[in-house]
């Protein structure tokens, strides 16, 4: 039996996992599965080495402290990999750690697919040589994105966004106000703080600041908190003194009620940068973005940095369709203003909302679903054999 090996290390991966898993399992009812994943891939039926929350860490102050867990956890993911002998190796994002395994196992002759590709156009375009060397095939989000790979020698597939699958615009609205009690009208701030739990840690003081000073302006503003499994109690935590009975949704069907609530109802999101901005999109609900990190990171990724915009939506409109709050501009005061135009302007609302249509245009594949596009290229690379020779 063939076996595929899966390797996730946040929730963003964990979902499109899954849905890979799903596709590749509906072509080749012989595949096997192990690896490491999240709760998603999990109810796909492949449980994990450990626990993938462990590897949901970003940032060099942040990862430093758990240098020597991740470097344990690495021991253990090649060794299982070494044991087991997988058809094929499908590393999911979080470059950090998945580009290291890749370097470790890449003498077993395992041929090796980097689900999502690292962001060589927006920081540290060096690391395309290392790349090169480590894998055989780079599945890419973003349309443009192939060509700077095949350029570089590296076998790159466009296979669309997977937020295009998420359901992010099928929520049911009156659902989400009838189970927890919020009157048709209220008006609704969506926030999204992240996967991460250093992520949350940072963020959600700034937010709750920000939403205090929003509700004494708009009377009878709810916040609704979309969080991961992974750090639904540290958010839970830092929400208990928010103000206005905050609620909390930990699952996927109610995070996408709650993105219907909001963009039926006039709401607003606050979110951190990164997929959430193109899950809003997709929900039809304008946003603004923000997002901060340990200052020493961040003045190390200021002088990497190449790209305009942190939002992906900005990105691949080419301009700020919504209004972006990053590092030292991540102010309650700044994040308060710019959502109280969203929450109190039609205008301005429905002006990001007309953005969104040109933006998701460029995400769709060819002809298939981007789980499915994803699954062709792994089967066309496990078709393929033997990893490439380094160059």
């Amino acid at each position: 039996m063939s076996l595929v090996y899966i390797v996730a290390g946040e929730a963003s991966g964990d979902a499109l996992g899954a849905r890979l898993l799903a596709a590749l399992r509906a072509r080749r009812p012989d595949l096997a599965f192990a690896g490491i994943g999240g709760e998603r891939l999990a109810e796909q039926g492949m449980p994990s080495l450990f626990p993938m929350r462990e590897l949901a860490l970003m940032g060099l102050i942040e990862v430093l402290p758990n240098l020597r867990n991740l470097t344990r956890r690495m021991a253990e993911t090649v060794a299982d990999i070494t044991a087991r002998r997988p058809t094929v190796i499908v590393t999911i994002d979080s470059p950090g750690f998945a580009l290291r395994l890749a370097e470790r196992v890449r003498p077993l002759g395992i041929p090796i697919v980097h689900y999502v590709a690292p962001q060589i156009w927006a920081w540290r375009p060096g690391r395309v040589a290392k790349i090169r060397a480590r894998v055989d095939r780079i599945l890419c989000l973003l349309p443009f994105e192939t060509v700077i790979f095949e350029a570089a020698g590296i076998p790159a597939s466009f296979v669309g966004h997977p937020v295009l699958e998420s359901g992010a615009g099928t929520g049911d609205a009156a659902r989400f106000r009838a189970t927890h009690d919020i009157a048709p009208d209220a008006a609704l701030l969506l926030v999204m703080p992240g996967s991460r739990r250093m992520e949350a840690k940072r963020l959600l003081p700034i937010f709750g600041a920000a939403l205090r000073l929003l509700a004494a302006r708009i009377p009878g503003l709810r916040a609704v908190i979309a969080v991961s499994p992974v750090v639904a109690d540290a958010v839970r935590a830092g929400v208990a003194d928010w103000p206005g009975r905050p609620v909390l949704v930990d699952t996927l069907a109610a995070k996408h009620d709650a993105f219907a609530a909001a963009a039926q109802s006039g709401g607003a999101g606050l979110i951190k940068s990164g997929t959430s901005s193109l899950e809003m999109a997709v929900a039809g609900v304008p946003h603004v973005v923000s997002y901060r990190v340990n200052p020493i990171t961040a003045a190390i990724v200021r002088r990497l940095v190449q790209v305009r915009f942190a939002s992906l939506v900005n990105l691949l409109a080419e301009r700020e369709i919504a209004p972006e709050f990053i590092q030292d501009r991540a102010t309650p005061e700044a994040l308060s203003e710019a959502l109280h135009r969203l929450l109190t302007d039609p205008a301005a609302a429905a002006a990001q909302r007309a953005a969104f249509a040109p933006v998701l245009a460029q995400l769709h594949p060819p002809g298939l679903a981007p789980s499915e596009a994803a699954a062709e290229a792994v089967l066309e690379q496990i078709a393929g054999g033997r990893n490439r020779p380094e160059s």
